[in-house]
């Protein structure tokens, strides 16, 4: 798999949102940052691989907890400066256990 003209574009300018979405229930579990050697990682091993912004390094999901993110497809938005992975995660998808990151609402 190559990675799109628009989506090497985004990256030569920076970060992509990733956006990690089961692939089952089309849930929304998390958003993360990639850089091109993330995506690259990501397409090669099929485990999401993002870019942390505040240790300013790779992390592969799941590496320490155990709760790895299996990628079965990568979407990209109209724009090109967003990904789409859709997975199957093991485990929660939220460092803080809940199976999504977006558990919190607005009252």
């Amino acid at each position: 798999m190559n990675i799109p003209a628009q989506i090497k574009e985004a990256l030569s300018k920076g970060l992509i949102s990733a956006i990690a979405q089961d692939a089952e229930s089309n849930e929304v579990l998390m958003l993360a940052w990639m850089n091109e050697e993330a995506l690259l990682k990501t397409i090669e091993s099929k485990r999401a691989t993002y870019f942390s912004r505040s240790r300013n390094s790779l992390w592969v999901k799941g590496e320490t907890s155990g709760h790895f993110q299996e990628v079965v497809e990568i979407k990209f938005d109209c724009d090109g400066d967003a990904v789409l992975l859709k997975i199957n995660q093991i485990g929660a998808a939220c460092h803080t256990g809940e199976k999504s990151c977006f558990h919190n609402e607005f009252k």
